[in-house]
């Protein structure tokens, strides 16, 4: 039988599957059009002027099953390179430059740890992993974590006390790379919070030895492929928007302007696929994944966690996702909204307490890298609790 929604559902009343996301206007989604319009007009603001906030952004939002906005702006790729000396971007001639799409795909930076998170959940889902084992019962040779008591719960909550970074890229060869992260003990009491790419680096390693598969194949046949998101791949991906003319002192490697090559100097170490960084993917590939989660795991026949475990990836203090953080989500954080941020100038929102996602990509680093400014994606998520509120009469 089938709820009025389009949801198929079984005679005990679980769901078979959950509606598409399809196209829709914002009336349609439950949003008030008057509030997304100036979520538009906002960030089309972003990219204009000498010194933008970006060079190129999209953002995409909807709720429930209605993609209620898709809208781009600016340049995906503006520059040729970075003056130091004038402090400048060398911009590029008009008939040279890229302009943004809703479809051009983004360097996702940190949004990867989102979908090695789900991948780690999914084992977790099917009993071969459990989320208080030790990682050392699964990795003995990386010596600090196993000495340390390590979990595969702090793994995820960043309570590992392991440090944010290593300079993998400053390594000789992959077996040193392998054998300064096998070595590396928490710096922090285990069990405090600390943010750390290495978190997700040893839960990389841990789902590969589990699996004896790739995290770029979990990530594939587990999450990408079943959701029909087609567009969402570790690199290279030449099409993508340009990042940043990546140089020493103010990047870790000197590599020049970067497009399609994952910025990430630790995961561009690493081959590419990383547990932190690598993925690439587009506004409407980032959709069906928030609305995925929205909607209990399934989104039309694909499953790709039960409800219940989509309840663990969410509840406090949340598996992979940040959970109700102003600093970047503005007023859709305070009821259990859950994202990231990634440091190319990615994020992504989702709110199940409104059945509201949010999504906005931006090259912030193009064509250097800058202080981070939040600031713009807290307004945009700000725009979206009054669209929902505006139709709500709140």
């Amino acid at each position: 039988m089938a709820d009025a929604d389009g949801s198929r559902r079984d005679l005990r009343g679980g769901a078979l599957s959950a509606p598409r996301l399809r196209p829709g206007t914002p009336e349609r989604a439950g949003l008030d059009p008057a509030e997304t319009d100036r979520l538009v007009h906002e960030v089309r603001g972003l990219t204009s002027g000498e010194r933008p906030w970006a060079a190129g952004a999209v953002v995409v939002a909807g709720r429930g099953p209605v993609l209620a906005v898709a809208e781009a702006t600016g340049w995906a790729v503006r520059y040729a390179g970075y003056d130091p000396v004038t402090d400048r971007g060398v911009e590029l001639p008009p008939q040279r430059r890229v302009a943004m799409t809703v479809d051009t795909p983004f360097d996702l930076a940190s949004l990867t740890k989102l979908f090695t998170s789900v991948a780690a959940v999914q084992q977790i889902e099917r009993g071969t992993l459990g989320i208080d084992a030790l990682v050392g019962a699964y990795l003995p040779e990386f010596r600090g974590a196993a000495g340390h008591g390590i979990t595969v719960r702090q793994l995820l909550t960043h309570t590992s006390g392991l440090r944010p970074e290593l300079p993998l890229y400053d390594c000789a060869d992959a077996e040193e790379r392998l054998a300064r992260l096998r070595a590396e003990a928490p710096v922090g009491a285990p069990g405090s919070y600390l943010y750390s790419d290495l978190n997700m680096l040893l839960l990389q390693h841990l789902l590969e030895r589990l699996t004896g598969r790739g995290l770029d194949v979990l990530i594939h046949e587990g999450i990408t492929r079943p959701l029909g998101m087609t567009a969402t791949r570790f690199g290279p991906c030449p099409a993508a928007a340009a990042t940043e003319d990546q140089r020493r002192p103010w990047a870790k490697a000197d590599r020049g302007m970067l497009r399609g090559e994952v910025h990430d100097e630790n995961a561009w170490a690493l081959g590419g696929v990383a547990g932190h960084a690598g993925l690439f993917s587009t506004g409407p590939d980032l959709a069906i994944f928030c609305r995925t989660l929205l909607a209990g795991g399934s989104h039309g026949p694909a499953r790709i966690l039960g409800p219940d475990f989509v309840e663990l990836l969410l509840t406090p203090p949340g598996l992979g996702f940040a959970l109700d953080q102003p600093w970047f989500m503005g007023e859709l954080a305070g009821r259990g909204a859950a994202g990231h941020t990634g440091f190319t100038g990615t994020s992504l929102v989702l709110d199940p307490a409104t059945d509201t996602f949010l999504i906005l990509l931006a090259n912030t680093v193009h064509p250097r890298r800058r202080p981070a400014n939040s600031g713009p994606r807290a307004a945009a998520g700000t725009r979206i609790a009054r669209a929902v509120r505006a139709v709500r009469g709140a």
